[in-house]
């Protein structure tokens, strides 16, 4: 059934031609378009359920449809989905740390230091050369060939929580949760500076720089719009810095980076941002941990959320950075 919505009234085959989707239309569908039931009864956007009509891979009673067409009850809709483009790429035996796996997805703790998806300069040892071996057949031409499975990332230097779609329906879903900023996203940072208030919010639009493309900015006449909440945890005025929890309202590219650094408090360790040419406390990568990730199973329905520890690098700083202060000198609102 991993073709097919779990819904009564669906199922799924595999021939000499590939998959074939079935759907029986019930009492309560009848009368509804046909893009739209099986947009519905299978999982997947409604623009793909189209164009498969249109390139007649969907047949109503064994006859071709048309989208507008409004089955009656007791119909069968048959879908004949072209065949996943195989991905160019080769498996590679990276070890992965799995918090949680299923057959519609898997949740992962990516360690600082490795690239999401290939890239110019990172063509191999990424997070999808481990996933397609992790994973075999089941992922590539999920999400596309260069990047089978991905619906967010992280930054290279970013460690911690992601979560990687392992079916089409899957795909689809998560990506609306992101789209719609209704996922849980809790990130920690160690930043430079020592702010007086307890929290704070950045809202203002992030894009590319206007003169190096390679960075975004807030200081760009094409922006996105954007916001970023933070709370302080811990104050370390010895060392002049701050560690904090951080909440991104939205899902700009370097948002949290680009943001903090704004504000006054650009995260320790981050070269591009921080303008930091080398770190005092030996990060060789910015201070940023995806801590926390929380959405919506797409076929279960049931909420689901997943922690990360911090790594070693974080939060063996943490505790020298603790030792140096003095006794009750790192305030805040609790670790």
């Amino acid at each position: 059934m991993d073709d097919a919505s779990q819904a009564s009234g669906t199922g799924s085959a595999s021939g000499g031609e590939g998959r074939v989707l079935s759907v029986v239309v019930g009492d309560d569908e009848a009368g509804e378009r046909v893009d739209r039931l099986l947009s519905a009864a299978l999982g997947l956007p409604r623009a793909r359920v189209r164009r498969w009509i249109d390139e007649g891979r969907v047949r109503r009673n064994g006859s071709p449809c048309r989208p507008a067409d409004r089955p009656r009850a007791c119909d069968v809709l048959v879908a004949y989905p072209p065949e996943p483009v195989p991905s160019r790429l080769e498996p590679e035996p990276i070890p992965l740390r799995i918090l949680y796996e299923d057959r519609e997805l898997l949740v992962v703790d990516k360690p600082a230091g490795m690239v999401v998806h290939p890239a110019p300069g990172h063509a191999r040892g990424t997070l999808v050369h481990a996933l397609l071996h992790h994973c075999g057949s089941d992922l590539p031409g999920i999400g596309g060939t260069l990047r089978p499975g991905i619906v967010h990332r992280l930054d290279r230097g970013t460690s911690g929580v992601m979560v990687v779609a392992r079916t089409e329906r899957a795909q689809w879903h998560l990506a609306e949760q992101f789209r719609s900023h209704a996922i849980e996203r809790v990130y920690r940072a160690l930043v430079r500076g020592v702010p007086r208030a307890a929290a704070g919010r950045v809202e203002r639009p992030v894009g590319r720089h206007p003169r190096d493309r390679k960075r975004m900015s807030v200081e760009t006449r094409r922006g996105r719009p954007a916001a970023t909440a933070w709370r302080v945890l811990e104050r370390f005025p010895r060392a002049g810095l701050a560690w904090l929890e951080v909440r991104p309202e939205t899902g700009r590219t370097h948002q949290i980076r680009v943001h903090l650094a704004s504000a006054g408090l650009p995260l320790a360790g981050d070269p591009v941002y921080g303008r930091a040419r080398g770190d005092r406390h030996g990060l060789r990568r910015p201070a940023l941990h995806a801590a926390r990730l929380g959405f919506t199973h797409p076929v279960a329905g049931r909420e689901l959320a997943f922690e990360a520890p911090l790594p070693e690098d974080l939060a063996g700083l943490l505790e020298r950075l603790r030792r140096a202060e003095p006794a009750g000198g790192t305030g805040g609102a609790g670790r």
